[in-house]
């Protein structure tokens, strides 16, 4: 069975090497848009939507909002996404237009559907003339990459403030439009004895440690997909070699198992510590279906030596109690001597449908969004989601110091709350970011490597 699976997946990279290039990486100066998905095609003939985007992309948000008044005043504007907060940002846009044009009004419908069906819901709009959804907030840069971009379903928008922000231009910047960055990462429960100072530690003996099923959050594939590319596979090769020689021994034969694996799947000259700690991860985590409870499984006092991979701003939620505290729980990356990937980063993107109704409303909805903190406050407001404005990133810091958000009275009484940012995160904090077009490009071959793992792991 073994040799089969090989010789298959040897087939199979192969022919991605030949149908997908290397992952398109972000510019220097937009930190969180990684991927790929301009909206300008020079080769191919734009859509009546697109011509509509090649054009704001020259004007400002004011410019934006004047068009948009006169598009959809009285009109209703229907938005669909993986978060449900745009039902939250769409009233203070209106607010906005208004303080342009005190007699604009507009309806608004805010849809958040469940289960990943937002790229069927999408799809199915898509084959409308004119569809019914304007935009869309959406995650997962592999699907969205292969289901939404390249059949022409969403149309990028980059704008003018938000890229000027950044240093750059929307011709020149290659990317999707994050709207932020946000983080999973691995927490512990610190009530006993047990430390995780290593990365490797998560994958040791006996551990199992709470996520997310990949099945039920898709997103989680991508950390894994993601784990391959050269960068993050040499951060788990150093991380390995900081291990003691009893740990390095432990993991060495199933990193040497992993060689010719890697080699099949045409990964560079670390890629088998990659596979070794997702193999090890998979057959290993205790699958959840979603990341609330596991943070309300970790801040108890009785979840002892339990850890868990997650998202950071859950722990604005707990609620203080005799056995509940955020104080049970310690950040690894944040620890003195932690050793490699502190977590995993993925961003929310925005686009604009092709077929949008109201693509000027769209565009001035999305510049609002990403270039003013009152548009990014929705999500602003709680720490470990990073705007890719550096302008907003700034205000939004000095309204809400998240980096400080463990302090209560000045005192610092919950330090895990603490955000230290997104530059730390994807620094000292070793960040695992997701890239869209890498992703795409080894869904097929590492993608189908996972899913034997899994059902050999279910079985």
């Amino acid at each position: 069975m073994k040799k089969r699976f090989l010789a298959l997946t040897l087939t199979l990279a192969m022919a991605s090497a030949l149908l997908a290039g290397c992952g398109t990486q972000p510019a220097a100066s937009a930190p969180a848009g990684s991927g790929s998905g301009s909206a300008t095609e020079p080769a191919a003939e734009l859509t009546a939507t697109q011509k509509i985007i090649a054009e704001a992309e020259g004007m400002t948000l004011d410019e934006l909002a004047q068009k948009a008044i006169e598009e959809s005043n009285g009109k209703t504007f229907y938005g669909v996404g993986n978060s449900s907060r745009g039902k939250t940002a769409l009233p203070l846009f209106i607010e906005y237009l208004q303080s342009i044009d005190p007699s604009y009004t507009m309806e608004y419908d805010w849809q958040q559907p469940k289960n990943n069906k937002i790229f069927d819901q999408l799809t199915a709009d898509a084959l409308k003339e004119t569809g019914t959804y304007s935009m869309t907030l959406i995650q997962d840069g592999n699907q969205i990459e292969s289901k939404m971009v390249q059949p022409g379903v969403l149309d990028t928008f980059i704008p003018k403030d938000w890229a000027d922000a950044n240093g750059t231009t929307a011709d020149a910047y290659t990317g999707f439009l994050p709207l932020q960055t946000l983080n999973k990462v691995f927490l512990y429960n610190n009530t006993g004895s047990k430390t995780y100072d290593n990365c490797w530690d998560f994958v040791a003996e006996g551990e199992h440690g709470l996520y997310m099923d990949i099945d039920s959050e898709i997103v989680g594939k991508n950390f894994l997909y993601m784990l391959t590319e050269d960068t993050y596979a040499g951060w788990l090769k150093e991380a390995f070699d900081a291990l003691s020689a009893d740990e390095q021994a432990y993991f060495q034969p199933v990193i040497d198992e992993m060689a010719t694996d890697a080699s099949d799947l045409g990964l560079g000259e670390n890629g088998k510590y990659a596979l070794a700690w997702i193999k090890l991860w998979v057959e290993s985590y205790n699958a959840q279906t979603d990341d609330g409870p596991i943070c309300n499984t970790l801040v108890d006092q009785s979840a002892t030596d339990q850890f868990g991979l997650l998202v950071y701003s859950k722990l604005r939620s707990v609620e203080e109690s005799a056995t509940v505290s955020v104080n049970n729980v310690n950040v690894a990356a944040y620890q003195d001597g932690y050793t490699g990937i502190g977590g995993f980063g993925y961003c929310h993107y925005l686009f604009v449908t092709d077929n949008s109704p109201l693509p000027w409303t769209a565009c001035a909805f999305l510049a609002y969004m990403t270039c003013t903190e009152d548009g990014f406050s929705a999500w602003g407001k709680d720490m470990g989601g990073y705007s890719a404005n550096p302008t907003v990133a700034e205000a939004t810091e000095a309204t809400y110091q998240h980096q400080k958000g463990g302090f209560v009275d000045g005192v610092d009484t919950f330090p895990a709350k603490n955000d230290r940012g997104y530059d730390w995160w994807t620094g000292d904090g070793k960040l695992v970011l997701e890239d869209p077009t890498y992703c795409n490009s080894v869904a097929f071959t590492v993608g189908s490597w996972i899913e034997l793992l899994t059902k050999y792991s279910a079985g």
